[in-house]
């Protein structure tokens, strides 16, 4: 396994993971299910949803398998199929400056993503600061839907 942290800017409440060579956005993607579930996908695309528009620290893990499955630390956890066709991944704030995001070389092919979402409910009073993390867990694997494997329980 391969571990990067990053501190990327959630401007709009978001952070994406993209083939560089997409060329479809997340423009409609944004759908009320998207927002409620803090995530969204294009081909090509994941967007990633947080609960501040601030910077937000991002752990991005590279894995040969799937990984283990204990959500227990985790307030939601989401997974989606990123196609990668160029063998690089972008990871960025969705307003960054494309050509100077960061990039990580993987093979071409079809992964599994898994989005672990932390302390959702840790912000505070304007909604600034606060202890959200994110975790993202990239596989090599067969294309499957969205699936929701542990739902936010807002109380």
């Amino acid at each position: 396994m391969t571990v990067y942290q990053f501190e990327l800017f959630a401007d709009y409440y978001q952070f994406h993971i993209q083939d560089e060579l997409a060329e479809d956005n997340l423009g409609n993607s944004w759908t009320q299910d998207a927002v409620d579930r803090l995530l969204a996908i294009a081909p090509g695309i994941v967007g990633v949803g947080t609960v501040r528009n601030m910077n937000v620290p991002v752990t991005l893990e590279i894995c040969e398998t799937e990984p283990e499955t204990c959500f227990d630390d985790w307030d939601r956890v989401n997974e989606c199929s990123l196609e990668v066709k160029s063998g690089k991944i972008v990871i960025a704030g969705c307003t960054d400056y494309f050509p100077d995001a960061a990039r990580i070389e993987i093979q071409p092919g079809t992964y599994r993503v898994r989005i672990y979402y932390k302390n959702l409910k840790n912000l505070n009073k304007d909604g600034l600061n606060g202890n959200d993390q994110y975790r993202v867990m990239l596989w090599p694997d067969t294309f499957k839907e969205v699936v929701v494997l542990k739902p936010y329980v807002k109380n």
